[in-house]
Formats: C-alpha cells, structure tokens, sequence
C-alpha cells in the first residue's frame, strides 16, 4: 500500500473523481503537450453522465483554456474497459492531433493510465501488509496499535503532513456552520449546517450530541458541494463523516491533537486498505464505497480515541462498512448534494454507533473488516452501471427537479 498522503488529499470539491482528479490530469497532460494550437478532451462513462453536475469540464478547462482553446467531448454511453471514469487528452496543431494521453479518474483524486498509477507524489509501496488481518496480527505481536504500524512503515514525518490535514478539516467545518444561502447547481438545496449547530444548544445530552456530529458533517459535505476546500476521507463526496465524529470527540472531550492524528492515522489505515483491495470510487462500486468507507474510518478513530484494542477497532470499522453494503451512487442531477449530503450526516452518527457497540464488547466477532472488503468489492461490480454515479437511476432518476 502507498503512503496515506494519496489517500488524504487536500483540494476542492464537489467531487474527488469527478473534479480534483481530472483537474489534476489536465493539470499533468499540459506539461507534456508544449506549444499546442488547441485541446480536445473526451470523457466518457460517469464522468461524462454525471460530469457537469460535478464541474468537470470547469476543473479541467480552468488549465487547459489558459494555453489554448479547449472542446469538451461527451461519451456517458462509452465505458473504457480500464474504469467507468476515462478520459482522453489530444494536443492539437494545424488541426490534428500530435500528442495524445488516456487517463482514468479511480477515486480519492488519484490518476491511472493504462500503464498504472500516476501522480506527482511518491508513488512507493510503503506498507508491506495490505490486510487487516494481517495488521491486527503484527499488532498483537508487537503489543502495538494501528497507528503505530502507521508510523513504522510512513516514517514520523507523517505526522506533520497529518497535523496539516486536521487543520484544514477544522478550518471546513468552522467555514460550514458559518454560511448561509441555497448551494449552486439549481436544485436549490438550502445549507442546513448553522441551523443545526444552533438547535443542537437547545437540547440536552445525546440528542446534542446528535444534533452537533449532523451539523458538523453537513458542514463539511455542504463546503465540498459548494466548491469549496475539503479533505478526502477518503472522498469528496463523503468528506463530511470522519471529521464530524473526530471535531465532535475533541471538542466534547478536549482530547489532546496528538490523540487526533493517531486516530486520523489508524483511519486512514482502513481506508487505505480498502483502497488497495477494492475500491473507493462511486463510479466503480457504488456509494458503499465513498459513505460506507467512510463510516468504517470515522468508526475506527473514534474506537481509537477511546483507547479500543486493535479488535475491538477492527470491529467498529467492520460494523461501519457492512451495514452500508450495496448502497447505490446516484446523485441528483449529477450533483453532489442530493441524496450525498444527508448521507454524510447519518453515517457519521452510525459511525459514532458502531464505535459503542464494538466498545461494549470484547472485540470478538465473526466477519472481519477484509471479508467485508471482498463482499463489498463483489457487490460493487455486480451493480448495475445505473446505480453506480451515472444518475441513470435510482434516486436521481425518481426524483424530479
């Protein structure tokens, strides 16, 4: 597995595949394509179906129209064989095109190509183990916790980088619960995050605290439906549940910051393993895993944070996870906003609920995180493609605007 740093990525929304990794492509295609007359960009599968609710044709003519001329093409109807989310860059001259790239948005903002991953970070397999199991055994071993494992194989600097990402979490939420008005796109969806922080001083004790961890994530998913910047974790579209649950502990609880990026640490560990194993693209397995990756991260460091052994962590990520297997992406009108910014909110409490119960037990339980992983790997692909971030149907096809 790579390092953590390609799995939280700092950026702007609304859409990691959909907006931060295309950016980033073209970003990349515009290096190597000197001297160009003109760029044609095709897209094609989700992010040509859903690519203008997620401002992909924005993300990526924002650098590409600074050098020359840009047409955007659109294929929803044509899937590359590599991932539902590929593109095609052509540098043209007198015409014709004289460099060409194919590029494949996979989740999380991270790029392949048809020769494998590509980016501008260290691309190294750092981690040696790639499955929970395997962790949580080195762990008992060495009388250590996830967050350990983390340090061991990432070097101390990770947490300057994770202290960063924190940082920029908080800064979202406290932007979130601070504006008001109807969010872009046209279906008028108002933000509901200040009200709700404001309700939530009018009741007592856990329906407060409900009340806050809602108005934290929507918060957050209300900032990344809006453009603004955000943290994948491990998406865009599900950027809201983990710093919820995390700013919800710390500010209830004043746990110590170092305390924050061990469990921001021991989620990100997770996810990677999702990441690694499966997938976390909406477009390839649907919103199980965007907001069920994300409830088992946010469920895993709050475990953390209580002081839960690497079982009873395991546990909580895996109760995360499972209980959102099959859970369908399709986004109204391409947007990310209707049904995905009250998911954000309801995941993050599950996430706080998964976290209870595995605390209560002894940690023994039957299916593991990584046969979830397979579950969910298997349930993703056996979508139909309609309800894998195309807005052909379910919820975006039931519901008018």
């Amino acid at each position: 597995m790579r390092s953590l740093r390609e799995l939280y990525r700092i950026g702007n929304g609304p859409s990691s595949s959909h907006t931060m990794g295309p950016q980033h492509a073209a970003e990349i295609f515009a290096k190597r394509a000197g001297g160009a007359e003109a760029f044609r960009v095709t897209l094609y599968g989700s992010l040509a179906a859903t690519g203008k609710g997620h401002l992909t044709d924005k993300a990526i003519l924002n650098v590409l129209e600074a050098i020359a001329p840009t047409e955007i093409v659109w294929c929803p109807d044509t899937v590359l064989p590599h991932h539902p989310n590929g593109m095609l860059f052509e540098a043209l001259r007198g015409g014709e095109a004289y460099e060409s790239w194919r590029a494949y948005s996979v989740g999380g903002g991270a790029l392949e190509d048809d020769n494998g991953e590509v980016g501008d970070t260290d691309l190294r397999e750092i981690y040696p183990l790639t499955t929970i199991h395997e962790i949580k055994e080195w762990c008992y071993r060495e009388g250590k916790t996830y967050w350990e494992y983390v340090e061991e194989c990432e070097g101390k600097e990770i947490w300057e980088y994770l202290d960063n990402v924190w940082t920029v979490m908080c800064d979202t939420i406290q932007r979130g619960l601070n504006n008001d008005g109807v969010l872009p796109g046209g279906l008028k969806v108002a933000r509901k995050a200040s009200t709700y922080y404001v309700k939530s001083k009018s009741f007592r004790d856990s329906l407060a605290s409900r009340a806050k961890i809602y108005a934290y994530a929507l918060a957050t998913a209300e900032e990344n439906a809006s453009g603004g910047t955000v943290v994948t974790a491990p998406t865009c579209g599900s950027s809201g549940v983990l710093p919820a649950v995390i700013y919800h502990l710390t500010t209830s609880r004043e746990f110590l910051r170092i305390r924050v990026l061990r469990a921001l640490a021991t989620a990100g560990l997770f996810g990677n393993v999702v990441k690694t194993n499966s997938s976390i693209s909406g477009a390839a397995v649907g919103c199980q895993g965007e907001i069920g990756v994300a409830c088992a991260m946010a469920a895993a460091a709050s475990c953390q944070l209580f002081g839960g052994t690497p079982a009873q962590i395991e546990y909580a990520a895996e109760m995360g996870l499972e209980h959102h297997l099959g859970l369908t992406c399709d986004p109204v009108c391409g947007l990310v906003q209707v049904p995905c910014i009250e998911r954000n909110a309801i995941a993050a409490a599950r996430a706080f609920d998964a976290n209870t119960y595995a605390t209560l037990s002894d940690g023994a339980h039957l299916v593991s995180f990584d046969k979830v992983v397979e579950v969910m790997n298997e349930t993703g692909h056996n979508l139909p493609s309609l309800y894998r971030e195309t807005s052909e149907g379910g919820l975006a096809k039931a519901v008018e605007n």
